[in-house]
C-alpha cells in the first residue's frame, strides 16, 4: 500500500471517507473550505455561540452531532486544511489557496466530497438587494444568528425550502409565505418512492404542518411573476399567480429562493471525469459507479458532489469512496460491509427519485423567462442577450452563448446560471435541453486574490 490520498471537503461524505481510511491505517489529506468541518448541512456554530443541537439542526441533530464527534476523534491521524480553497486539479495535483498562499498538493487517490449548491431561477427582479439562496439564508441564520430580513418570503421548491422556512420560523423570524412551484398532486403521485424513507417523508409533513400552525402562507403550484423593489432600496414584495390563476402579492424585505439543489461538479470537471446526462433532474451528472469511482483512475465522487442524495446518503457514499479507494490499493475491505452500502444507496436514489418527481425543476417557466429578465446576476446578462447569441451570433450550446453574451462568466462561474440558459437556449433552438450541452469547469472554480503566492511543491 503506497501513495497519498486527499479528500476535498469535510461534510458527511468527507467525514466518513476519511474515517474509513484511517480504520485501514491510511493518513489522509482532508482540505475544507469551511472554517470547521460539517458541511453545509451540518454547519457547526462560532465557538462562542451556544444554542443546542436540537435548535440547530431539528430532527436531524444526532446524525450532526456523531458526525462531528466522528471528525473531531480524527483530527490526531488526519492532515486537516480548513479555510482552503481547492480552485483547481491538473497533473496529479490539487491546487489550493489558504491565507492568499497556494500550494500545489500531489495525490494518488482524490476523493471528491464538494456538495451541492442551490439550483436558482431566473425570476424578474431577483438581481435586487434582499434576494438570497436558501442556502445563503440557511448560512445567515447558522453561523450568524441572523435572519436577511424583517419580513421573509421563501419561494423555490423541494424539501430545503420547508426546511429552512421551518428554522427561521423556530428562530422567532418573520416568515411572510412559502410559495412553491410544484403541485401538491405531484407528491402525492411520488408518495411510493418517497416512502423508501418513511422518517424523512414523516418529518416534510410536519414541517409543512408546523409552518401552517404559525400563520405562515404556504401555496404549491404558484408562479412567480415578479420580485418587486428598487435599486435604492432593494426588495419590496413578491407577486405570484397561484394554481388557480389569480395574481396575489406579498409584501416582503428579504426573499431566499431555491429549486432543490444542483451538484458542485467544477472539480471533478477538471480532474477529468466524464458526465452523463439525467433526465429526471435536467442536468449534468458526473458518471461513477456504484462505488464512487469515475472513470478516470485514482478519481473517486462521493455526496452531493456526484448526485444530490441527501446528507444521509453522504455518509453511505462517502465511506463507500474511501472502500472501493482502499481496495484499488490493493488493501483488503470488508465486501459484507460494501454490499450493506450499496444497498443503502440504492434505497436513497429511489427517494432521490420521488423527490425528484415531487419537487420538480419548473423548466418550462425557465425557458419562457421574459426578455428583460437578469439571467447571470454576476454579469448582469438578461435573457434578451443571451437569445441574441442564439439567434444573431449563431451560438449552438451554451458555452458558445457564454463566448458571445457573458453569461456564466461571473464570481460563480456559472454555478446560479448554469441550468437556467441551457433551457433558453435549448428552447431557442427548439431541442432538448441536453442538446444545449452544460458550461465546463474552469480554474479557478472560485475567485482567489490577484496577488496569491504560490509555495514550492
Amino acid at each position: 500500500m503506497n501513495g497519498q490520498v486527499v479528500i476535498v471537503g469535510a461534510g458527511p461524505a468527507g467525514v466518513r471517507a476519511a474515517e474509513a481510511l484511517v480504520k485501514a491505517g491510511v493518513l489522509p489529506v482532508v482540505i475544507d473550505e469551511g472554517r470547521r468541518s460539517g458541511g453545509q448541512i451540518y454547519r457547526r456554530q462560532p465557538d462562542h455561540f451556544k444554542r443546542s443541537y436540537d435548535t440547530l439542526y431539528g430532527s436531524e441533530a444526532h446524525r450532526a452531532a456523531a458526525v462531528h464527534r466522528a471528525f473531531d476523534a480524527l483530527l490526531p491521524h488526519i492532515d486537516y486544511r480548513p479555510e482552503t480553497l481547492v480552485w483547481n486539479v491538473a497533473e496529479g495535483h490539487v491546487w489550493a489557496t489558504r491565507a492568499g498562499e497556494t500550494e500545489a498538493i500531489p495525490y494518488d487517490r482524490l476523493i471528491v466530497c464538494s456538495g451541492a449548491t442551490d439550483r436558482l431561477a431566473p425570476v424578474p427582479g431577483w438581481q435586487l438587494a434582499g434576494c438570497y439562496s436558501l442556502g445563503g439564508s440557511q448560512v445567515a441564520l447558522k453561523a450568524q444568528a441572523c435572519s436577511i430580513g424583517g419580513a421573509v418570503v421563501f419561494m423555490g421548491t423541494g424539501p430545503l425550502l420547508y426546511l429552512v422556512a421551518s428554522q427561521y420560523v423556530k428562530a422567532g423570524a418573520n416568515v411572510v409565505a412559502v410559495l412553491d412551484t410544484s403541485p401538491f398532486a405531484g407528491r402525492v403521485k411520488a408518495l411510493p418512492k418517497l416512502a423508501e424513507q418513511p422518517d424523512l417523508l414523516w418529518q416534510g409533513m410536519k414541517l409543512t404542518l408546523a409552518l401552517k400552525r404559525a400563520g405562515v402562507t404556504v401555496l404549491s403550484g404558484m408562479t412567480p411573476a415578479e420580485i418587486t423593489g428598487d435599486p435604492e432600496t432593494g426588495v419590496s414584495g413578491v407577486t405570484i399567480r397561484t394554481a388557480s390563476g389569480t395574481l396575489r402579492h406579498f409584501e416582503c424585505d428579504a426573499v431566499a429562493m431555491g429549486w432543490h439543489l444542483r451538484p458542485e461538479t467544477q472539480i471533478a470537471d477538471l480532474a477529468r471525469a466524464s458526465f452523463a446526462f439525467d433526465k429526471a433532474t435536467r442536468q449534468w451528472l458526473p458518471e461513477i459507479d456504484g462505488d464512487g469511482r469515475a472513470h478516470v483512475p485514482g478519481l473517486y465522487l462521493a455526496g452531493d458532489g456526484a448526485k444530490v442524495l441527501g446528507a444521509r446518503s453522504a455518509e453511505v457514499t462517502g465511506e463507500l469512496a474511501a472502500l472501493a479507494a482502499l481496495a484499488d490499493m490493493g488493501v483488503a475491505v470488508d465486501k459484507d460491509r460494501c454490499r450493506h452500502l450499496r444497498a443503502e444507496r440504492v434505497r436513497y436514489v429511489r427517494f432521490a427519485q420521488g423527490l425528484a418527481e415531487a419537487f420538480p425543476w419548473p423548466h418550462q417557466f425557465v425557458a419562457d423567462t421574459a426578455d428583460s429578465t437578469v439571467v447571470c446576476r454576476c454579469e448582469g446578462v438578461t435573457a434578451a442577450t443571451l437569445r441574441a447569441s442564439v439567434s444573431e451570433a449563431y451560438a449552438t450550446e451554451t458555452n458558445r452563448a457564454k463566448a458571445f453574451s457573458r453569461v456564466g462568466m461571473g464570481r460563480c462561474q456559472g454555478r446560479y446560471c448554469g441550468n437556467a440558459s441551457a433551457e433558453i437556449v435549448a428552447a431557442l433552438r427548439g431541442e432538448p435541453v441536453e442538446c444545449a450541452g452544460r458550461l465546463r469547469g474552469q480554474a479557478p472554480v472560485k475567485p482567489i486574490p490577484v496577488g496569491t503566492a504560490r509555495t514550492d511543491v
